[in-house]
């Protein structure tokens, strides 16, 4: 009886001395099933053969684990930022502030996502990506509000004198708060998740086969379709709901080709990624201011106890008057602020304008900031002032947006039941 290590010595020579079989066969043992994919493994490659070409399957395990690396170091991020700004409003408002604020801030966030989430129906943005952007507004631009905001305003009350108060709250606060909020949108468009691409080293060696990418069968256009932004394509990645709108149509014989414009999805898409952000930067300030004016009138409540005055609602007037202001009145105030600059950026992502592109992402920002400071400095007129610039300023952009979220979903309505009532011989 022979040893195993002779019939396996036998096996690899007889596999040797067949060239011309192991050519025929691609190198591998016509065996059905799993057995076919290991023969490689026990079996040499014969001297003269080819082999097959390198599988896919490890490109993408390569490619799968870098996308998990990513978002796995997104959310660790994130969520040392939600512990970090958790320590910093509790140090400020204490335990019981902290709870009262955050149910207070609750309130109106139902309402403000419901609002949002009624527009994506036509943006369609993943769930992934509007929590993102919604995570990213409650931890991370907080985060980093709240620090710059405490250094500026420390930094100008040494410096400035009486008008720190004012510079600060109408033109540092605005940059520092849109900036941080506007960020998450860039951060979706970076090429974090792209394949792995081999560039040959400097010795000019070739490249390992593992990470060479497999031609794909390029099928032939039956449409002349213009890129859209040059200038931003090869930078960022452009996903499916940033898009411009192709034209089916085939190219006109002088060559003058339309140039590609934002659809509808398109611009709902950037107010949908800038309100999520937005929407989370709120809850946050109101959990913040909230609880910080229930602590003050929970003192002011246990001094009067002490002077021998028996406790009223009245105590805690400065809670309730933050509530309506915040939480009431203006909800959707941070929401429309940052929906500029997520308009802007779309506009600027999808037109074939140079000159549109350029110019619409910094003035979408721009309007932002000129928004939010308008509104900060408006705290500081007065009852009658602020009623004033609310009514003259505040009812008008929330109308003009609103206005474009049903222009938006009329207009995908519209498209989407044309194109289901065609003709198959018109598709």
């Amino acid at each position: 009886m022979s040893s195993p290590s002779g019939g396996f010595q036998a096996t690899v020579q007889a596999a040797a001395d067949a060239p011309e079989a192991a050519l025929r066969t691609g190198g591998t043992r016509t065996i059905p099933g799993p057995r076919r994919r290991r023969a490689h493994r026990l079996l040499p490659w014969p001297r003269g053969s080819t082999p097959a070409a390198p599988s896919a399957a490890l490109p993408r395990r390569i490619r799968s684990l870098a996308i998990s690396s990513v978002t796995a170091t997104a959310v660790l991020t994130l969520a040392g930022c939600g512990v970090l700004i958790l320590h910093l409003v509790r140090r400020q408002t204490g335990t019981t502030g902290l709870l009262v604020g955050l149910g207070l801030a609750m309130v109106p966030l139902p309402f403000v996502l419901g609002g949002l989430a009624w527009l994506n129906l036509t943006a369609r943005v993943p769930l992934r990506h509007t929590v993102f952007c919604l995570g990213w507004g409650a931890f991370a631009a907080t985060t980093v509000a709240i620090l710059a905001n405490n250094w500026t305003s420390s930094h100008l009350t040494a410096h400035r004198g009486p008008l720190s108060e004012l510079l600060g709250a109408g033109i540092i606060t605005p940059i520092i708060e849109e900036t941080a909020k506007g960020t998450a949108l860039l951060v979706l468009l970076l090429p974090l998740g792209q394949r792995l691409r081999c560039r040959g080293l400097r010795d000019g060696r070739p490249c390992a086969p593992v990470l060479r990418r497999l031609p794909s069968p390029r099928r032939p256009r039956p449409y002349a379709r213009r890129p859209a932004g040059p200038h931003a394509r090869g930078r960022l990645r452009l996903r499916p709901y940033l898009r411009p709108l192709p034209y089916l149509s085939p190219a006109p014989p002088s060559g003058d080709r339309p140039h590609p414009r934002s659809r509808p999805r398109t611009l709902a898409a950037g107010v949908v990624l800038g309100g999520m952000a937005a929407c989370g930067f709120a809850f946050t300030e109101n959990a913040l201011y909230l609880g910080r004016a229930f602590t003050n009138d929970q003192q002011q409540r246990l001094d009067s106890i002490g002077l021998g005055e028996p406790p009223s609602l009245r105590d805690f007037d400065s809670t309730v008057q933050t509530f309506v202001l915040r939480g009431l009145l203006s909800p959707f105030a941070h929401p429309l602020f940052t929906a500029l600059t997520g308009l802007g950026l779309a506009v600027a992502l999808t037109t074939g304008r140079r000159w549109l592109a350029r110019l619409a992402a910094p003035v979408g920002l721009l309007l932002a900031m000129t928004l939010h400071g308008t509104w900060n400095a408006a705290a500081d007129l007065g009852t009658h002032g602020f009623l004033l610039v609310y009514a003259v300023l505040m009812v008008p952009c929330f109308g003009a947006l609103v206005g474009f979220a049903a222009w938006a979903r009329s207009r995908t309505t519209r498209h989407a039941a044309r194109r289901g009532g065609r003709s198959p011989e018109a598709r």
